[in-house]
């Protein structure tokens, strides 16, 4: 039965040795561990029975069941593969008109009928585009939400759009969207929305003095805010209802533990969607994150999640635990790669250039080991890692530092060899005799600095984006429509809301912890637009921290093909195992 939009009243009785038994008595008894089952004709039936094996294990996920007003259980809609198990352990036999419905589509979301896309939209979406907006409406029209895990350029933003679009030629629901972005993709939906949707009335919160958007804000069919704005404009939006809220690059709530997340959680919307090529980047409480926010109740609280998923599939290599993860998350997230739904994107072609490090860089990198292995072993033996996460983390820093440049670490050795910024200046040289264009990628702002000096010196026109950079908007256009070869971009402010298909050469000067932050970089430029062959060239050091940080790179790598794309089992954590190898 129907207990309101939000939950639904398991409201069941079953039959236990002939008599007629209310299934929430049952499921507390079992719950609890009893050994015996007292029923209603003051007979006792043994709960040790194998019948009952599968059902007390689905109870242990279920902890997190809510007790309706009518004092029987209630079953949140995200909920929809513990009632199909309910269905297959013949517990049920039918159920209510709206649940039938779910049921019936969520256990193949791929089903979901094809929309047209709305007359208004002016864009002409792909074959797999219109799957995925025909996707998210009907997720819309049942107040449920889900995750577009799209890998990152195959237009997740205007696939959103559409929904958007169609929903506001309805009139049936005049509440406007909520739209929250990084800071640096806030524009881009300005943009995107100029391009395909001019006639939405759109609200851009930006830095200053935003009294007069809200003092008018019921009029917007759209609100756009970043991350940052949103939880310094909380107050003011939370006394609002939307019609829906869509989290652009929805890994900024993978921390459940942040104040974002937390405000995040408390936004009145009829339905929540989360836009992310990465759902998960280190662990699976990550996922678990960004589903409790659009689809709450999907899973059990975090601890009980940690001790029926988390442990046993990142730790136990525990192949039923990742196959029943699987099966909870399809009918909420859909996720298509590029090779596979964009066949006519030219190729990506990566290669790992290994370097050879000059004597004197060799020799102050060599120091530095002895040094910083001393020290972390010793951290490691002392506390662990936990307990000096914060100083370790420094101790890796330094040593990728030393790969890029000494004098990054000491300034007195400005004047030694650096070996990668030989070998950029060789490489970007003759990539420009070819009348090719490239992105240049490091963590490190400092080192970028180094490179800027360098390319001044060669005489090699180029642009530059960090953080701190205000006119990035301009900087893209300035690039896109120029001739400027080069652009160096800090990882973290460039890696994602650019499209720079301007260029076909990317150089990523130093290995990023994540390599979702890796690809998110690349995908600057091998995107939709892109005419040309993109060519990926990492720079990494023989012999130093360089090559353990790829390995820990393939081991997150897997992490998310076992859990998103059906790939094959394995362990994953960071340990302290894996930092003691680092450092022999």
């Amino acid at each position: 039965e129907n207990d309101g939009n939000d939950w639904f009243d398991l409201n069941i009785n079953i039959k236990v040795g002939g008599e007629l038994v209310n299934f929430r008595d049952l499921f507390a008894a079992i719950a609890r561990q009893e050994e015996l089952f007292l029923m209603p004709s003051g007979r006792f039936f043994p709960l040790d029975h194998q019948s009952f094996g599968k059902l007390r294990l689905l109870i242990v996920e279920a902890g997190n069941l809510r007790e309706s007003e009518k004092g029987t259980l209630a079953l949140s809609p995200f909920q929809v593969d513990f009632f199909t198990e309910l269905e297959r352990l013949g517990i049920v036999g039918h159920q209510a008109e709206r649940w039938q419905k779910l049921i019936e589509n969520l256990k193949n979301s791929r089903g979901v009928k094809l929309q047209k896309p709305p007359q208004n939209l002016l864009a002409e979406l792909r074959p797999y585009q219109q799957v995925g907006y025909s996707w998210m409406k009907f997720l819309h029209q049942m107040e449920l939400g889900g995750i577009l895990a799209d890998d990152m350029g195959l237009g997740k933003t205007v696939q959103t759009i559409a929904l958007i679009v169609s929903t506001e030629q309805s009139k049936k629901n005049p509440k406007p969207f909520l739209v929250i972005a990084p800071t640096s993709v806030v524009e881009n939906w300005d943009l995107e929305l100029e391009r395909f949707a001019p006639h939405l009335k759109k609200a851009i919160m930006r830095q200053g003095n935003r009294s007069t958007l809200y003092a008018n804000i019921k009029s917007f069919d759209i609100i756009i805010t970043s991350y940052s704005l949103f939880q310094r404009d909380f107050e003011k939006l939370k006394k609002l209802k939307f019609n829906t809220l869509i989290l652009d690059e929805a890994q900024f709530v993978k921390n459940h533990q942040t104040k974002a997340y937390s405000l995040i959680r408390k936004v009145n919307a009829g339905c929540k969607i989360a836009l992310t090529g990465t759902p998960m980047e280190n662990n699976l409480m990550e996922l678990w994150s960004v589903f409790s926010v659009v689809a709450p109740g999907l899973f059990p609280p975090p601890k009980k999640f940690k001790e029926i998923y988390q442990i046993p599939i990142e730790k136990g290599q525990d192949k039923e635990a990742l196959a029943k993860l699987r099966s909870r998350i399809k009918p909420f997230i859909m996720r298509r790669k590029k090779e596979v739904v964009e066949k006519e994107l030219p190729k990506k072609i990566e290669q790992t250039l290994l370097l050879e490090m000059p004597n004197d860089q060799r020799h102050i990198y060599d120091l530095h080991l002895q040094k910083e292995r001393q020290r972390v072993l010793g951290l490691l033996n002392e506390g662990g890692l936990q307990a000096n996460r914060f100083a370790i983390f420094q101790s890796l820093t330094k040593m990728r530092q030393l790969c890029l440049h000494p004098a990054l670490v000491d300034k007195k050795h400005i004047d030694l060899s650096s070996i990668k910024l030989t070998s950029l200046v060789e490489q970007v040289n003759d990539l420009i005799a070819e009348d090719h264009r490239v992105l240049i990628f490091s963590q490190f702002t400092s080192f970028l600095a180094l490179v800027k000096k360098l390319l001044d010196k060669e005489g090699i026109p180029y642009l530059y984006l960090a953080g701190e950079t205000k006119n990035r908007g301009q900087l893209v256009k300035q690039f896109q429509e120029s001739k400027v070869p080069v652009f160096l971009i800090s990882i973290k402010a460039g890696g994602f809301g650019l499209n720079l298909t301007a260029a076909d050469y990317c150089i990523l000067l130093d290995p990023w912890w994540n390599p979702a932050v890796e690809n998110q970089a690349i995908d600057r430029t091998h995107r939709i637009g892109q005419k040309r062959p993109v060519f990926v060239y990492r720079l990494i050091v023989k012999n130093t921290i360089e090559e353990k940080v790829v390995a820990l790179q393939n081991k997150k790598r897997k992490l998310f093909s076992n859990v998103l794309e059906d790939g094959e089992i394995f362990s994953t954590l960071v340990t302290e195992a894996d930092i003691k190898k680092i450092f022999e």
